[in-house]
């Protein structure tokens, strides 16, 4: 699992989103078990109590559960409950800007449909 850590946002939850996004990639499938915290905390030079925090983050959000003795897995329905959160959260919090940055410009419709084209 590869990350790449900023200095914006708390270690624990960029770990958190990071997870987040291979579960909603379909990287981590309903029933998989999610790397242990001994593994995540070695390879990425974290402390542990780091990685638990991220974990119980995500119980918290009813997305994975622990089996006690087994590990992490990630629920039944997580990716559809990731993704209809996630696009109510760009809908509200980064949508907004998003359109108030391309009315500010100036840009039209064509063009933002032209840019992919002309990359």
């Amino acid at each position: 699992m590869e990350i790449n850590w900023n200095n914006k946002e708390p270690i624990y939850l960029q770990l958190r989103d990071r997870l987040v996004e291979l579960i909603m990639d379909g990287v981590l499938l309903e029933g998989d078990a999610l790397p242990s915290v001994r593994q995540i905390s070695s390879e990425q030079r974290i402390n542990p109590i780091t990685v638990s925090k991220a974990f119980q983050i995500l119980v918290d959000e009813e997305l994975v559960e622990k089996k006690r003795g087994l590990g992490m897995y990630v629920l039944s329905g997580a990716k559809e409950k990731l993704s209809t959160e996630e696009k109510r959260k760009f809908l509200e919090q980064e949508w907004p800007q998003i359109a108030e940055r391309i009315e500010r410009l100036g840009l039209e419709v064509d063009e933002l449909l032209g840019s992919e084209k002309n990359r």
